[in-house]
């Protein structure tokens, strides 16, 4: 399975990777600055994960961290209290204590390990930014490592449907998903085809994407690893919005 990215497209969508621990840190420092802000309701619901309000999405952030922690080092994280009876300052001031700590151990290795935990937290990010009303960020240190974790599994998933091989776009950018000659090309912003390789994105709303022959054939390999896509729309597709640089 080859999943690359075409030379005249490197610098935008690869480009130079920032460790791990960079971009984790920055995902936390980012969330800590959104939540800081007042907002219309305390605890909203997480569209992108239905079954959570935002202080559930924090409290599995502070759970993937800890779990994190104990896989890289092989001894679990001292927590002095459980995040179930956290409010959300109190998760987001566990989690920077505990992604400090990750930050060391990601600096030092990391791994796929490190690779999933910085794709999770920065999707996380983008959920909670789409839950409180929140801009989307012009630019982030963990785009490009997390969109290659995706772009990997959704690659997979291609392989194992026995598709045929997909040209991705993104501007000037083409990310080669699968083996051979591509047999379509799917055109999107990036923040859109980052949110449908994500499971954030409905069959409905992939299908509308710009795709030079019928989607249908494609949209299985969307359903991969944790990912599945809603039945209906969770936040739009195409959105023309402001965008931040934290």
């Amino acid at each position: 399975m080859d999943t690359q990215l075409d030379e005249v497209g490197a610098p935008t969508l690869r480009g130079d990777r920032n460790p791990n621990h960079e971009c984790y840190r920055q995902v936390r420092r980012n969330v800590a600055q959104l939540l800081a802000q007042p907002r219309p309701v305390d605890d909203p619901v997480v569209p992108a994960c239905p079954d959570w309000t935002l202080r559930g999405l924090l409290t599995h952030l502070v759970g993937v961290a800890a779990a994190a922690i104990g896989r890289m080092s092989g001894w679990p994280p001292a927590q002095s209290s459980s995040s179930a009876d956290m409010d959300i300052p109190e998760l987001v001031a566990t989690w920077e204590k505990l992604g400090a700590e990750a930050d060391l151990l990601l600096a030092d290795a990391g791994g796929r390990c490190g690779n999933i935990l910085v794709m999770d937290a920065f999707t996380h990010e983008l959920d909670i930014r789409y839950a409180i009303g929140a801009e989307l960020p012009a630019a982030h240190p963990a785009f490009a490592g997390a969109f290659a974790v995706l772009a990997g599994g959704f690659a997979d998933a291609v392989s194992a449907h026995d598709l045929p091989a997909l040209r991705v776009s993104v501007g000037s950018t083409q990310w080669m998903i699968g083996d051979g000659d591509p047999a379509a090309t799917l055109t999107a912003t990036r923040y859109d085809l980052y949110r449908s390789l994500a499971g954030r994105r409905s069959h409905h709303q992939i299908t509308a994407l710009d795709w030079t022959r019928d989607s249908h054939r494609w949209l299985p390999a969307f359903t991969w690893g944790p990912f599945t896509p809603p039945r209906s729309a969770v936040e739009p597709v195409g959105l023309v919005r402001r965008v931040q640089r934290f």
